[in-house]
């Protein structure tokens, strides 16, 4: 007997972003969700019912008064494992704050007992409104995962802060909070910095050094802290991925570079997740026109100088009390050893030791560790995808937080 599949309501709000909904839709009924779509009455003036109902399968209203005999207004609510609205517009953000139930959508947000999570798009002025300021702190109160939009190309010709995030992220925090079932987002009202990626050293116009960091690990750490409620801010060194749905991407090249959007960032963070791979050294000197091959010659050698340890620098100077500092090792031999050795050196709170080998190696999709902590402790985290590991660390972050 197959495994009912899990049932997932993806309300639509009245914004121009309703036709990326699609695209959420499509994500959430092609990874095996049963999808009623519940538009309000905007929103179908930007895609019509029909839209909704052949791409879901199921029927679509917006309207308390059909099929009144089955009750939708209480049951579509009471059989959801998950509630997602987006976009969300900033009226329907007052209407849930308020708890008013004036069609299918609201009534069904009020009588929902599952995890619901809001995807808010709108002008930058209207996000960052007092009024939307509050009604999306009391949401966040009572546990729902509000998130952050995305700064970007807005309707006509404006840009800024409040443009829908790309579907398939959104997708992603859904997956997430799936997963976690009717956990509460431990991590509301916190904000974590996280550091993902490889720093590049320029040589001269043309090369660097770097290293083979994906990023991919920071990334699923900042997902998944998103999913858990936090504030999230991603600090990237050249991983050419997108943004995280709900996150604030600050963008670097260098170590030095680096080190100064997260110190910036770490000023009022909760907890600071240093995933990035930074270089250990720098050239001492750039080179301003490209280094020519010439025939006969050896190149001269490279002069190299340290570069600040960024890791070292947040555990031993805390910007605030009861910061948590997590930082990561990538070991090839004695990986226990050289673990404990680096978390007594950098003195963070927590070291995610990786074993750089078969199926561990930077790019892939999976991981296994062992996360040290400060008090002894040892905790293995099995091969699996990153994600998991992922929400270990945040599961031993969450129990050291003031």
């Amino acid at each position: 007997m197959s495994e009912p599949k899990p049932k997932v309501v993806l309300g639509v709000s009245g914004g121009i972003a309703a036709y990326k909904a699609c695209e959420l839709l499509r994500r959430l009924t092609e990874s095996g969700h049963d999808v009623r779509v519940v538009p309000t009455a905007s929103a179908l003036h930007f895609v019509g019912a029909a839209t909704w109902s052949a791409l879901s399968g199921n029927p679509v209203s917006d309207q308390v008064w059909e099929d009144v005999h089955e009750v939708p207004h209480v049951r579509i609510g009471q059989a959801a494992d998950l509630v997602v609205v987006a976009p969300c517009t900033a009226d329907m953000l007052a209407k849930a704050a308020h708890g008013l139930a004036d069609d299918l959508l609201t009534n069904t947000l009020l009588t929902a007992r599952c995890p619901v999570v809001f995807a808010p798009a709108m002008h930058t002025e209207m996000w960052e409104h007092p009024a939307t300021r509050e009604n999306v702190a009391t949401l966040r109160r009572r546990g729902a995962v509000v998130i952050e939009p995305a700064v970007g190309r807005l309707t006509g010709v404006d840009t800024g802060k409040g443009r829908l995030p790309d579907p398939a992220e959104i997708f992603e925090v859904c997956r997430r909070v799936l997963a976690r079932g009717a956990a509460e987002p431990d991590l509301a009202g916190r904000h974590v910095v996280v550091s993902a990626g490889g720093t590049r050293e320029p040589l001269d116009p043309v090369r660097y050094l770097g290293n083979r960091s994906s990023g991919k690990q920071g990334y699923a750490l900042a997902r998944t802290a998103a999913a858990r409620g936090a504030r999230v801010t991603l600090v990237e060194a050249n991983t050419g991925m997108p943004d995280p749905a709900g996150v604030d991407v600050v963008r670097v090249g260098t170590a030095l570079q680096l080190r100064e959007a997260v110190l910036k960032a770490a000023a009022d963070a909760d907890v600071v997740v240093m995933a990035a791979a930074v270089a250990d050294f720098r050239p001492a000197a750039y080179a301003e026109g490209k280094i020519k091959k010439r025939e006969g010659e050896e190149p001269a050698p490279v002069a190299l100088v340290r570069n600040p340890d960024v890791l070292a620098e947040l555990s031993a100077d805390r910007a605030r009390p009861g910061q948590v500092v997590v930082g990561f090792a990538a070991e090839t031999d004695d990986v226990l050893a050289n673990g404990r050795d680096k978390l007594r050196r950098k003195g963070c709170d927590l070291l995610v030791v990786n074993e750089v080998g078969e199926r561990r190696t930077f790019g892939s999709e999976e991981n296994e560790a062992v996360v040290l902590g400060s008090d002894g402790t040892e905790t293995p985290v099995p091969h699996g995808p990153k994600e998991d590991l992922a929400d270990t660390v945040w599961d031993l972050v969450v129990p050291r937080l003031p």
